[in-house]
């Protein structure tokens, strides 16, 4: 699925199943919960923390997977809402960083 589609499909899904995009403010404050809930698994599988149940431990990556699937949905719904083609902001990005960052990583004596 390209980006395009995705936000094609997003929108479709909310426009007949959803019934309306929440607020931006809401989306946002939505996007915060999933980086926390994200983070959580972040901190329990890469850090020090651990889970407290055995089953969690065991299923922690295909939490931690659809974890960031609803990061990714609702950075697409404020994108939908937003009328912003990410897409074409990737790209944009892309072009940025070649430029901002063509021989910074590479001088890096920390990498």
């Amino acid at each position: 699925m390209t980006i395009d589609e995705a936000q094609r499909t997003v929108d479709h899904w909310i426009q007949t199943v959803g019934v309306r995009y929440f607020s931006e403010l809401t989306n946002m404050a939505i996007l915060t919960e999933e980086l926390g809930e994200l983070s959580r698994h972040m901190a329990r599988i890469y850090g020090d923390q651990s889970y407290r149940k055995a089953e969690d431990e065991k299923n922690a990556r295909e939490m931690m997977a659809d974890e960031m699937a609803d990061v990714l949905w609702v950075l697409i719904c404020l994108a939908n809402q937003t009328g912003t083609d990410l897409t074409k902001a990737l790209q944009k990005n892309f072009e940025k960083k070649n430029i901002r960052d063509a021989d910074r990583h590479l001088n890096n004596k920390k990498l």
